[in-house]
């Protein structure tokens, strides 16, 4: 049974940071992209961060242009982890994070996480 387990989400000040963490089981990790994912109230789920399995090279990432220069996603293989380090956030930041990890082509989704900036 595969599990996908975000943590760290939670209120901050905008300008503040946050690290959010997704734990995977179930799934071969090293070999799986992963992805966080955001859903602000009234807003479609919309991509933040992906990452490439990229074995031990620790992978391929990409960014959507809103959180360039401050979200940075990275993975630990080893402990079945991706991480999402949020820096300078901004009270658009607020939404529930989701990760993302697909394995041979399916999709498997966590609850989610909350975060909330306040301004």
């Amino acid at each position: 049974q595969v599990q996908v387990v975000e943590s760290g989400g939670g209120l901050v000040q905008a300008g503040g940071s946050l690290r959010l963490s997704c734990v995977v089981s179930g799934i071969m990790f090293r070999f799986n992209d992963m992805g966080w994912y955001r859903q602000a109230p009234g807003k479609q789920r919309e991509l933040v961060a992906r990452i490439t399995s990229g074995l031990n090279s620790g992978g391929s990432t990409n960014y959507a242009d809103s959180v360039k220069g401050r979200f940075t996603i990275s993975r630990d293989n080893d402990k079945t982890t991706v991480y999402l380090q949020m820096n300078s956030l901004k009270p658009e930041d607020t939404a529930v994070y989701y990760c993302r990890a697909t394995s041979f082509g399916t999709n498997y989704w966590g609850k989610g996480t909350l975060v909330t900036v306040s301004s």
